[in-house]
């Protein structure tokens, strides 16, 4: 893949999935405008609004480098950071294509209202989810949050995406990045990989499987030929045209169906990715994800940085910055996500 910046057209395609809720509606400032660097392509805007209803305008050029993202409504505010620091940090912000999945059930005119207020410049597409296609696999783990059927929106993104995509990075909505996307999406995915994400193979691997899972033979040999190390989903840069061929869509879902049958795993949606690509996946330097700053997922405690430099911020865990912000008990990182919060009523940090 070209290094270079310039020789590229990105768009970036963000997929949010929205749950219904009966919360307040949230209101958010309007983003402020950013502009092409000199040396950025030029693109052809889609020909029709930005109101969903077909996928060929958005499949125009083949440079396209699109990136996904899955969240519920509680993550919403959350995205719209996400959103902002891709594009303030974007050589070529105005390239972008955002592309969200919303929940089937939720009101889309609602979250187009909401996109097209706060970033007016915005190209992006909606697509409706089917909460039902994951909701019979889930099996309860140890945090709700992590049962919402649209944390395995991710499973899908091949059907949902048109078929013209053929690579996506996908990116949780609870990170903000601090370093031109562009610079990830170029990451090669190298040996016919499917998917390139960091590994973390100082992780205890073997806590995300069950003893049952361990003790049956025929279950743990799935890792005896591959160096199966722990990788975050929340970060992840996706070859759809392979995924598509080697159907791993259902892959994943024979795992999660298996989960249900007998409990050989713990965690939410995690566990049936490392099944189907630990150990199989190109490499992606750890900066371009910062995990782990909403604390432990039982008590929440604060994190620090992990060493090394810094592209991505992710604040996985049971903590969010927004919440701890807002309850005035804010971890000292979360200083670095306030910068991105559209939200109309923010928090007040004490000085």
């Amino acid at each position: 893949m070209p290094s270079s910046f310039a020789l590229s057209t990105i768009f970036i395609t963000i997929i949010i999935s929205i749950a219904v809720t009966n919360a307040t509606p949230l209101h958010f400032r309007e983003a402020p405008k950013f502009y092409n660097s000199a040396n950025c392509p030029s693109i052809t805007s889609p020909s029709s609004p930005a109101d969903g209803t077909t996928n060929s305008t958005f499949c125009f050029n083949s440079n396209a480098i699109n990136v996904a993202m899955t969240l519920d409504a509680a993550y919403l505010r959350g995205s719209m950071a996400a959103i902002l620091s891709v594009l303030q940090h974007s050589s070529c912000p105005e390239n972008i294509i955002f592309h969200f999945v919303a929940s089937s059930s939720a009101n889309s005119s609602d979250l187009h209202r909401t996109i097209s207020t706060s970033f007016p410049y915005l190209q992006f597409k909606i697509y409706p989810f089917d909460d039902s296609a994951a909701a019979g696999l889930i099996s309860t783990s140890i945090r709700a949050a992590l049962d919402c059927p649209l944390n395995y929106a991710r499973n899908y993104l091949a059907d949902l995406i048109p078929s013209c995509i053929r690579k996506i990075v996908y990116l949780d909505s609870d990170l903000v990045l601090v370093d031109d996307i562009a610079k990830l999406a170029a990451t090669p995915l190298t040996n016919d990989a499917v998917l390139a994400a960091p590994e973390y193979c100082n992780a205890n691997f073997t806590s995300y499987f069950t003893p049952t899972f361990w003790s049956n033979p025929s279950l743990s040999l799935t890792f005896a030929d591959r160096k199966a190390c722990y990788f975050n989903t929340g970060v992840m840069v996706i070859d759809l045209e392979r995924w598509r061929a080697g159907d791993y869509t259902t892959k994943i879902v024979e795992w999660m169906e298996l989960q249900k049958r007998m409990r050989i795993y713990e965690l939410g949606s995690l566990p049936p990715f490392l099944l189907v690509f630990a150990g199989n996946i190109a490499p992606v330097d750890h900066r371009w994800n910062q995990h782990g700053l909403g604390g432990d997922n039982f008590r929440g405690l604060c994190r620090d940085l992990h060493p090394g430099p810094v592209s991505l911020l992710h604040w996985s865990g049971k903590g969010k910055p927004w919440a701890r912000l807002d309850a005035n008990r804010p971890c000292p990182l979360d200083a670095l996500w306030a910068p991105y919060d559209l939200l109309r009523t923010p928090y007040i940090l004490d000085s």
